[in-house]
């Protein structure tokens, strides 16, 4: 997996669809700080601990945007801390956190969900950072911009081929899907296919990464495929469903149903720098900010909870 290095100087709160070029590799992000600060830490009993060491996370690449961010922040704040942010999908995040490969296992779905042993999530530390938003995207070219839940199972199980079948334009349908192992995939299947399976004589090319998808449907006329919201760009047209818009406030009360936690799994007692970090995803810098200007949607805001079984309930 290919590591690109950023540099410091770029503004750090870059909104959701910058994440795309990001979201094609893996990042390496190196902290840096100033003197003065670190001086200050030393002579001062009170000053906040220098922090030091280096962080792995790794999976979702949905998520993949909104932990670059704030690594580049925390690194700016402790110059003593390296963090390195990779994509690979949230079975990779899950399965590197469970062989304790990584400190961060990022992912869309519960760790129940991915692991082939489902209680050894018990010996991972759930750490929920955000809600995120996932819809189906088309290429321009497509003239409908809401799509019925029934006609859009159709399209991802091969019924229908093409766009007028579902009362668009005469066009074929190009399908393009996350690969197996994505927590975006296993999402937008769950809300859009329920139990039922994609048939094995149905095959659409497959996509490793949220943005390789995002660049292939803007250029590939009659494609639809589905992303994060977060990575929602005007190269492409998100699509409503049953005349519901894919929005905030739509997540927040599940009249929008295509949606999942964030979670950054680590061990269930992480080290000093990890939990620190940890702590920076879930504290006032990032989800008093951040979490919205990357095109997430914070957890405090939900108007419903939703458990690994997928049961959805009001919160008090």
């Amino acid at each position: 997996m290919q590591d690109i290095s950023i540099s410091r100087r770029r503004f750090i709160g870059y909104v959701g669809t910058v994440g795309l070029t990001l979201g094609l590799g893996s990042i390496a992000l190196t902290g840096c700080g100033s003197s003065a600060s670190g001086a200050s830490a030393s002579s001062s009993s009170t000053a906040k601990k220098e922090l030091s060491g280096s962080i792995t996370a790794v999976g979702s690449t949905a998520l993949q945007p909104l932990v670059e961010a704030a690594a580049e922040q925390f690194m700016t704040e402790n110059a003593g801390v390296q963090i390195t942010v990779q994509g690979g999908g949230s079975g990779q995040g899950i399965t590197q956190i469970a062989q304790s490969s990584v400190q961060i296992g990022d992912s869309d779905v519960f760790a129940e969900e991915k692991l082939s042993n489902p209680s050894d999530a018990s010996k991972l530390k759930d750490n929920k950072v955000c809600v995120v938003g996932m819809g189906p995207i088309v290429n321009p070219d497509v003239s409908i911009s809401d799509i019925s839940l029934a006609d859009l199972k159709k399209i991802f199980m091969g019924q229908a081929t093409n766009w007028n079948q579902v009362g668009g334009n005469d066009l074929a349908i190009t399908v393009i899907n996350r690969a197996s192992g994505s927590g975006t995939r296993a999402t937008f299947e769950k809300a859009v296919l329920g139990s039922d399976k994609t048939p094995d004589s149905f095959k659409p090319q497959e996509q490793d990464s949220s943005g390789t998808v995002l660049k292939m449907v803007a250029e590939t006329p009659g494609a639809i495929s589905y992303l994060a919201f977060s990575y929602f760009a005007d190269s492409v047209k998100a699509l409503s469903v049953g005349g519901v818009k894919p929005e905030t406030s739509a997540v927040e009360d599940n009249s929008w149903t295509i949606w999942a936690y964030e979670h950054m799994y680590t061990a269930a007692s992480p080290d000093e720098t990890t939990q620190a970090f940890i702590d920076y995803m879930l504290g006032n810098e990032v989800q008093g900010s951040l979490v919205t200007s990357t095109g997430y949607i914070a957890v405090s805001g939900m108007k419903v909870a939703r458990d690994k079984d997928g049961n959805v309930t009001k919160n008090s």
